[in-house]
């Protein structure tokens, strides 16, 4: 199996690609909605968190996000060593999953593709990239929130340049170049690499 990670910064419209993956065939694990129900879920993020924070920090066994969010907001320490405990759980989760697809392709959409470390667990890396204007003006529009907020976020990731030279595959998704055309190119390069593959194994 093929498996790919989707990343972009704040605004790049990773998901509206992810929904095209979906629609080609290709399921997607949306690490960031499986890292929140994780932090409910999982015996190993949360031993790792009350370690770190407190028994407090889960109210009636949920954890108390905007308590967690205080925690971290401002504090690189505080924030890797919370990512340190969360992302090889999502990561262990997602492979898990993998093997459960039927499929000849998969992908992992996240923001931090390559901070987390999850880029080793895949075979290509794609990247969605926008101008930064326009990024954050979809995400002002999104979120309805601040500028200088989003403008925070987009400071808390690997800037996309450095993005652009690590990602195998980049789709432009700057309002003048159709998204459909790339992701069709995208899987015609992608079948290549499966038949590839599998004339190699058999």
């Amino acid at each position: 199996m093929i498996k790919l990670g989707l990343t972009g910064g704040i605004g790049s419209g990773k998901s509206t690609v992810a929904s095209l993956f979906d629609m080609a065939g290709v399921p997607v694990y949306i690490a960031d909605t499986e890292s929140k129900r994780l932090t409910n879920t999982s015996p190993v993020i949360r031993k790792g968190l009350i370690d770190l924070f407190g028994k407090d920090l889960y109210i009636d066994g949920a954890l108390d996000k905007k308590r967690l969010a205080s925690l971290i907001f401002n504090d690189k320490d505080n924030l890797n060593r919370v990512n340190a405990i969360i992302h090889p759980e999502v990561n262990r989760d997602f492979l898990q999953w993998v093997s459960g697809q039927q499929t000849s392709v998969c992908a992992i959409e996240t923001a931090i593709l390559f901070e987390s470390g999850f880029d080793k667990s895949v075979d290509m890396s794609v990247m969605v990239y926008a101008p930064f204007e326009l990024r954050i003006e979809r995400a002002v529009t999104r979120d309805k929130a601040p500028y200088e907020e989003i403008i925070r976020r987009v400071h808390n990731q690997l800037p996309d340049e450095i993005k652009k030279e690590r990602a195998d595959f980049i789709i432009y998704n700057d309002d003048k170049q159709a998204l459909i055309p790339q992701v069709e190119k995208l899987m015609s390069v992608i079948q290549v690499s499966v038949h590839r593959f599998f004339n190699r194994t058999m």
